[in-house]
């Protein structure tokens, strides 16, 4: 499970790939100017043979990127309570993460949305709650960027799973994962950045749903899935486990992004940034994307 770890900490360096157009200067906050340390320094150091590096990873620099740059040091708000979700914005130096969860109930019909446009008009209805709430308090600085997220699992037969509400329910779903089909699992993540100019509705928003293809292990026993539901590990997650931590026994392989499974695909979610943030300066006539 190497592809585990990998995608908590990184395998080296990744390809990004910037959205073009965006005119954006680094603020004072943006990182420093100095050139990166040289390869053979760095080596050094994370070996700890210079002996004057403390103990632990070395520091790590931020992603000089234009739409990163734009808002470092400014009111980033998550609007969600995952920490784990928070843990994978620090992984492209959004550090400073304000987190401020959704009040929005969560309760929309599954029977008249297709799972794709369930969890995107969730994630949606989450960002714009949260949005509408900070931006009100006209004494409060106003945010740079609002991005809320929403995952599901989808199981092979079409049915929704979201958390587990007791403990017959969790094994019942871990056992239908198992036994069926590989399920998908599908992240929708929404962004929201204030406009400049006064221009309805004030507003730029973008979104983007990732899907992962994920296949458990056949043979996992039921001794071992009545164990897992006693760590409660999965209590808070969609499907009812976590790929990122003990659960990861229960799974044979998966096709798609890890960390869409953890709650927050890295790759769409910096493309989305980089989209709605240039859009702050849009032209006569074009409206902000919508849902």
């Amino acid at each position: 499970m190497s592809w585990i770890y990998n995608a908590l900490v990184g395998s080296g360096p990744q390809e990004v790939q910037v959205v073009p157009g965006s005119s954006s200067t680094p603020s004072p906050n943006s990182i420093p100017s100095v050139p990166p340390p040289s390869y053979y320094e760095a080596a050094a150091s994370s070996s700890g043979k210079t002996g004057q590096r403390p103990a632990g990873p070395p520091p790590r620099r931020p992603l000089d990127l234009p739409a990163l740059n734009q808002i470092r040091g400014k009111r980033i708000i998550l609007a969600s309570a995952s920490p784990r979700r928070k843990q994978l914005l620090s992984h492209i130096g959004l550090d400073n993460v304000e987190v401020v969860p959704s009040t929005f109930a969560e309760d929309l019909d599954k029977a008249t949305y297709t799972p794709w446009g369930y969890v995107l008009e969730t994630a949606t209805r989450k960002c714009q709650e949260v949005y509408g709430r900070v931006t009100a308090n006209e004494n409060a600085v106003e945010p740079a960027l609002v991005l809320a997220a929403d995952t599901v699992v989808v199981a092979h037969n079409g049915e929704v799973l979201e958390k587990p509400q007791n403990e017959a329910q969790h094994l019942q779903m871990l056992m239908m994962l198992r036994d069926g089909e590989p399920h998908k699992v599908y992240t929708a993540v929404v962004v929201m950045t204030p406009l400049e100019e006064c221009q309805h509705p004030g507003y730029a928003q973008e979104n983007c749903v990732e899907e992962t293809v994920v296949t458990f292990d056949k043979m996992v026993t039921d001794e071992l899935l009545k164990s897992y539901v006693r760590t409660r590990e999965g209590v808070d997650k969609a499907g009812g486990y976590a790929i990122q931590g003990t659960g990861s026994i229960l799974i044979e392989k998966i096709n798609g992004p890890a960390d869409n499974v953890i709650g927050l695909p890295l790759r769409a979610t910096l493309k989305i940034i980089e989209k709605v943030l240039s859009n702050d300066e849009i032209e006569d006539g074009e409206e902000p994307t919508k849902i």
